[in-house]
């Protein structure tokens, strides 16, 4: 049984690899941009002059939160289409707050603020550290640095079920005053002066960062998980991760163009623009200069066509791929999903329907990635939200919305979404980059041959 899980690990590995990296957007891009340059990619500037040639590779950054990465087809001509897949780099998480010092009764605690809709309760007894980025001044200027500290220095612990009864049976808190990290204890520090847990944490961010505490002008820190991603399972069919939501379709997406941008005659034969789209702040909405719901898919397009007017075609002749992981069938809450819809690990990629629109999905949409995959062996599945249930959403309908972009809502199945640790099947890694590869291939073949308007 084990056997036939093997030729999958290549892949799961090399996204553990990737998530590991990636304990906060910050360092998802970062690892992103490695990729990238490592694949031939040249970096541009969104506040510089583009010089883009066909068959070019490029990509830029923006809040070094979000990365655009595109190639141009050796036959593109201003007016022609954009074959865009989108996936986001955030995940539900505890941020320091800017005066985030806290001490109680003889503890240094810090203050946070949930960010997105966590399973709070799976981040209590957990082994926690900080990761971001920290602005600094560097001589005369200032830099913007990316920061981990890699051991644990926090825990929320739960209390003993001897003071709470009921605990056992459902834990229950309040996010002010219960869901507070333990640092320490608080004990003098060298200077005689009472430590405080902004004392401390500064002067780890000096440690990592090399500079001085005084050099440290301002944060964005997230909480994380000091326990790295692994493979698990009876015969190792499973990826036991943090951020799976949604750092697992980021990882597909990105992989799927690398891996595409490889075949040097596709590419230079496409008349289209093939590009991966990863933004930042899903979780909470989509409205930044650098979500989903900002200009940037417009700015894109109109910057690579180099013109408002045959911009406004091409977005016509546009598609995109709204990635994000999906709802497998819990085994233990098998009536929380529709009876003819149950997406299940190792059974493909999902494609997502609801028709109150909180995904995107059409049949036109369906169908053309529907026959792509067909074309390349890979499954697919699908999902419908029970009619009692509500339905979560995606970037699918805030792009399509925005930009009038043909969309489809897909994404990995998975388990404990949201949670702190997540779960998922080896082999989707696989269908999801291989889904994701040929439809940058095959996709401007197949559209000349649907008639829609």
């Amino acid at each position: 049984m084990a056997e036939q899980f093997k030729q999958y690990q290549p892949n799961a590995q090399q996204f553990l690899e990737f998530v590991n990296n990636s304990p906060t957007p910050f360092h998802a891009v970062e690892t992103s941009k490695k990729l990238l340059v490592n694949a031939g990619f040249q970096q541009i500037k969104e506040s510089e002059k583009w010089d883009l040639k066909p068959t070019g590779k490029y990509f830029f950054t923006r809040n070094q939160s979000t990365v655009v990465a595109f190639c141009v087809g050796g036959k593109f001509q201003p007016g022609n289409g954009f074959i865009m897949a989108g996936a986001h780099t955030d995940s539900p998480n505890l941020r320091l707050k800017p005066n985030y010092s806290l001490k109680k009764e003889g503890y240094l605690q810090v203050e946070i603020e949930p960010y997105g809709g966590g399973l709070w309760t799976t981040w209590f007894d957990r082994d926690l550290t900080i990761a971001g980025r920290v602005i600094i001044k560097k001589e005369s200027n200032f830099e913007s640095q990316l920061v981990r500290i890699n051991r644990p220095i926090m825990r929320i612990p739960t209390l003993a079920i001897h003071l709470d009864r009921d605990s056992g049976a459902k834990l229950e808190f309040n996010k002010q005053s219960q869901l507070v990290p333990i640092l320490g204890t608080a004990i003098k520090n060298s200077l005689d002066e009472e430590g405080s847990s902004g004392t401390v944490i500064s002067e780890l961010l000096a440690q990592e960062l090399k500079c001085d505490v005084a050099d440290i002008r301002d944060f964005e820190l997230c909480v994380c998980d000091t326990q790295p991603a692994t493979i698990g399972g009876i015969y190792n069919e499973f990826i036991f991760s943090p951020r799976l939501d949604n750092l697992m379709m980021s990882f597909c997406g990105l992989t799927g163009l690398i891996e595409a941008s490889k075949d040097t005659k596709t590419l230079a034969e496409e008349s289209n623009v093939w590009a991966c789209l990863l933004f930042d702040n899903e979780e909470v909405g989509s409205e930044t200069s650098h979500g989903a719901a900002s200009p940037i898919v417009n700015e894109v397009v109109k910057r690579v066509t180099n013109s408002v007017d045959l911009s406004e075609i091409a977005i016509r002749k546009s598609f995109f791929v709204s990635a994000d992981m999906a709802h497998a069938l819990h085994p233990n809450y098998a009536d929380k999903h529709d009876p003819n819809h149950k997406p299940a690990l190792h059974k493909g990629v999902v494609i997502k329907h609801n028709v109150n629109q909180r995904y995107a999905t059409t049949s036109a949409t369906a169908f053309l990635l529907r026959e792509i995959a067909r074309r390349n062996n890979v499954p697919l599945q699908d999902f419908v939200v029970r009619n009692d249930s509500l339905c979560g959403s995606t970037i699918g309908p805030i792009v399509s919305g925005h930009t009038g972009i043909r969309t489809i809502d897909i994404g990995n199945p998975q388990l404990s979404m949201h949670s702190i640790r997540e779960m998922c099947g080896v082999t989707d890694v696989t269908h999801a980059i291989n889904l994701l590869r040929s439809f940058y291939l095959q996709f401007t073949v197949l559209d000349a041959q649907l008639k829609v308007d």
